[in-house]
């Protein structure tokens, strides 16, 4: 009956995509395994806030909340708690109204699925996440996909496309996660307005880190007012968990009545949504000279693996280094694992074909100096 799957696990083993569950314990920047200890390098926390016992001792002096929801939002989920972090995030980004989600996947898939039918169509970024890909699935509109960052490509299939349907999305990661770079916005306000289209930006690895504000890469390319749908989510630099969108209050009203992943989902606790709000308000405004910090500590990082020669992408605190075959990738991870260093391996489907990589994710409480031996160390892996 499952030979199948026998055969599919085993053909994913034989080309080193197999995926397993691990048990690990956290504590501050490091991970214990097998009593073992080793700095993490691949976590989105990218702020040190979900593993600060300061942070979160803090929080809970001030705690007076449900630790479960037992419904829906649109039941008796919802509460004064949601209202106010939607109150703050439309005064941040200055949008009309926002609408806080379980996770940046259910953000995703439920805002591309609700806003779009066969009717309409979506031009999507190559790179863009699975969640947002699932979601254009789910609709059924039409889609097509422009070479990465490439906005000539996108104009192109603008100008072939955009008259053949009703409504036209352009939907963009501001921060690429697994290349780590960064999408020109404001080429994009351009093209979204020059063939009437609604552009939605998704800020999952932006929000907290850049912007004078953290409020995301909109914030630092000063355009925030011309983006449609903002996305963003708690669960990484913020170090809580969920998600949220900001924009128009008609798109939010229609998200309330069509989004599934919204309405047919039990509702956050109130307790995680208090501490995305105690975070966002007094946490991240004290932290700029350690967002500073973490891009320069990239800088210095991708400086060293371009004077070994070594691939790399991007410019942001995400620092993958692109390897090229499944094998290479798995070998250089249990070498860096071996020195102390938690980097697990990329590979396809979740990155193309012949570009396994290790993705360094940088945090802010780890130094230039703690993680200066891993390039070597790359290179190293490549020669067994």
């Amino acid at each position: 009956m499952f030979e199948r799957y026998y055969s599919e696990l085993k053909e994913l083993k034989e080309n080193f995509c197999e995926r397993k569950l691990i048990s690990l314990k956290k504590a501050g920047k490091y991970i214990f395994e097998d009593n073992k200890k080793y700095l993490n390098l691949s976590s989105n926390d990218y702020l040190g806030i979900a593993e600060d016992r300061k942070i979160l001792n803090n929080f809970l002096k001030i705690a007076d909340f449900s630790m479960g929801s037992a419904s829906s939002r649109l039941l008796t989920g919802s509460s004064y708690v949601y209202a106010k972090l939607e109150c703050l995030l439309s005064a941040l980004y200055r949008k009309d109204k926002s609408l806080i989600f379980n996770s940046g996947y259910h953000a995703n898939t439920g805002i591309m699925s609700a806003l779009l039918s066969k009717r309409d169509v979506v031009f999507c970024d190559k790179l863009n996440h699975a969640s947002i890909l699932d979601g254009i699935k789910l609709s059924d509109a039409k889609m097509f996909r422009y070479k990465h960052l490439d906005y000539e490509n996108l104009e192109e299939l603008l100008q072939k496309h955009r008259n053949d349907y009703e409504t036209a999305i352009i939907v963009t990661e501001s921060l690429f996660s697994m290349d780590g770079d960064i999408a020109d916005l404001n080429k994009l306000v351009e093209l979204k307005n020059k063939y009437n289209a609604v552009l939605i930006v998704d800020e999952a690895h932006a929000f907290g880190v850049y912007g004078s504000r953290g409020l995301g890469i909109a914030e630092e390319q000063n355009c925030i007012k011309d983006i449609d749908i903002i996305v963003g989510t708690f669960g990484k630099a913020i170090g809580s968990m969920g998600a949220f969108c900001c924009g128009h209050e008609v798109l939010i009203n229609y998200l309330i009545n069509k989004c599934r992943p919204l309405i047919f989902s039990t509702a956050i606790p109130e307790i995680n949504i208090a501490f995305s709000y105690f975070v966002i308000t007094e946490v991240i405004p004290n932290l700029r000279n350690q967002r500073r910090e973490l891009l320069i500590t990239a800088q210095k990082l991708r400086e060293k693996l371009a004077s070994l020669q070594l691939a790399t992408t991007g410019s942001s605190h995400i620092v993958p280094v692109i390897l090229g075959e499944n094998k290479t990738a798995v070998n250089a991870s249990k070498v860096l694992i071996d020195n102390g260093f938690y980097l697990l391996p990329v590979r396809h489907p979740t990155v193309p074909q012949n570009t396994a990589r290790v993705r360094i994710s940088l945090r802010a409480d780890i130094s230039y100096e703690e993680i200066a031996a891993i390039p070597e160390l790359i290179v190293k892996a490549e020669t067994v």
